[in-house]
């Protein structure tokens, strides 16, 4: 599977140059999981070779992270948050949970991002939450760019340093991704039983006080 998308990349990078660095970034970031682990070393093998410059490929590469990340934020904006408000209850995710992300992002949305950004698995979906929770967009922008710049640069090094045999580079990284998954597995066993055990704060909020104006007839 790898080796068909890495034969599809290289011919896109062949053929439309840094450009091609940008659409596949662009792909990855908009919570699509066609690898960075792939895109980024085979850029940098391909400045081995001479095709690209190593800081060039780091900067289209963090470009296409901003631009495809940008769609997947929107998505989330216009289209995830009306859905979760509308439906997030069947799902135990309530208004006071979203209103919590809201919060959140507003206030540690900057550090969110960036630290996101340097991570597997998590980099490629992190903006559809940041777009639901609607984080001010300019710093989203900024701060997505400012992540995934040294992403982009050590992955493309990584790439140009190892030459022929840069496929290496996924091959390391993958080993990582288990934990990843089963800390983010762990994450969401963690609010659903939180979530189960009071059941009666998984909805709005409203009812309590509805209780107390009746005076509980």
């Amino acid at each position: 599977m790898d080796h068909s998308i890495s034969a599809a990349l290289l011919n896109l990078f062949i053929a439309t140059g840094y450009a091609g660095i940008v659409i596949a970034m662009a792909i990855e970031s908009c919570c699509i999981p066609l690898p960075s682990e792939l895109i980024m070393p085979l850029a940098g093998f391909l400045a081995f070779q001479g095709r690209f410059n190593l800081g060039g490929t780091a900067l289209a590469g963090a470009a296409g992270c901003v631009v495809g990340s940008a769609v997947a934020y929107w998505i989330g904006a216009v289209g995830g948050r009306p859905l979760l408000l509308r439906y997030g209850r069947y799902v135990l995710i309530s208004h006071r949970d979203a209103d919590r992300a809201d919060v959140f992002f507003a206030r540690y949305g900057d550090a969110t991002i960036f630290a996101t950004r340097l991570m597997p698995i998590v980099r490629t979906f992190i903006s559809l939450p940041a777009g639901i929770a609607r984080m001010q967009f300019t710093k989203f922008l900024i701060y997505t760019f400012l992540g995934s710049l040294p992403w982009c640069f050590v992955l493309a090094l990584a790439g140009y340093k190892l030459g022929q045999h840069w496929q290496q580079v996924g091959s390391v990284l993958h080993k990582y991704d288990l934990l990843i998954a089963v800390a983010l597995v762990a994450l969401v066993a963690l609010f659903l039983y939180r979530h189960v055990q009071r059941p009666g704060r998984s909805g709005d909020g409203d009812e309590p006080q509805d209780v107390a104006r009746t005076g509980g007839r």
